[in-house]
């Protein structure tokens, strides 16, 4: 039935710095705007992650307007998790600290976005309970 994150909405308040953040920096590709009557343009622009993954992201938000408590946060798949950070770092994204394991014995990070919105990246173990459901997919 499910079968897999199709897309996460994010209200923004500055595109270019996202569009900068999300895709001069994440390494995620733009793909698509939309446009909607009534609506600035555009109302929508869509960023690809993964196959049939997508972010959507909604500018135009006034920072006083972003909603509190509806986004818990974004979680990204990384391969490596040292060679994306060292990547990233030099893309110009804040690194500080380690990477920690966490109870499910995958590596994390947290970043933040221009907008605050916290960002998890996680490198999944193979002793996992996410690399057991994805043996068992």
């Amino acid at each position: 039935m499910i079968r897999g994150i199709g897309h996460l909405a994010l209200r923004i308040t500055n595109l270019e710095r996202s569009l900068d953040f999300y895709c001069a920096k994440l390494g995620l590709k733009e793909v698509f705007r939309l446009d909607r009557e009534g609506q600035p343009s555009p109302w929508i622009v869509y960023l690809q992650v993964a196959h049939n993954q997508f972010l959507e992201l909604f500018p135009g938000e006034e920072a006083q307007h972003l909603p509190e408590g509806s986004f818990q946060h974004l979680c990204l798949v990384v391969d490596d998790m040292q060679a994306t950070l060292k990547e990233l770092e030099k893309r110009g994204v804040p690194i500080a600290g380690e990477p920690q394991r966490g109870l499910d014995n995958n590596w994390q990070y947290w970043l933040k976005d221009p907008d605050g919105n916290p960002i998890e990246l996680m490198q999944i173990d193979p002793s996992s309970p996410h690399a057991a459901a994805n043996a068992r997919w």
